[in-house]
């Protein structure tokens, strides 16, 4: 339980510090789902119930669904704008 701890306050400060590079944010954001997922499974096992695993499941697969989106929303923004940064410096 510490690990997912350690991974989902990594993602968070990954998420706060890296506010002008959209694919670190993405990618913080996924290393907090999969320390969610972690916990789940984790609990699951430690309480021999499978509704923990199902909802595993399904949290791996909504971060595949959003990697996906973001990345495609991150190409389209790419090809309008020829960068991809949040802020722009001034």
């Amino acid at each position: 339980m510490n690990l997912s701890l350690f991974l989902f306050l990594i993602g968070i400060l990954g998420f706060i510090l890296n506010r002008k590079n959209i694919i670190l944010m993405i990618i913080a954001i996924e290393i907090m789902l999969l320390a969610v997922t972690m916990l789940l499974l984790l609990s699951s096992f430690s309480f021999d119930d499978g509704i923990g695993q199902i909802f595993s499941i399904f949290i791996i697969s909504l971060a595949g669904a959003e990697s996906v989106i973001g990345l495609s929303i991150i190409v389209a923004v790419y090809r309008i704008k020829g960068n991809i940064l949040i802020r722009q410096e001034t």
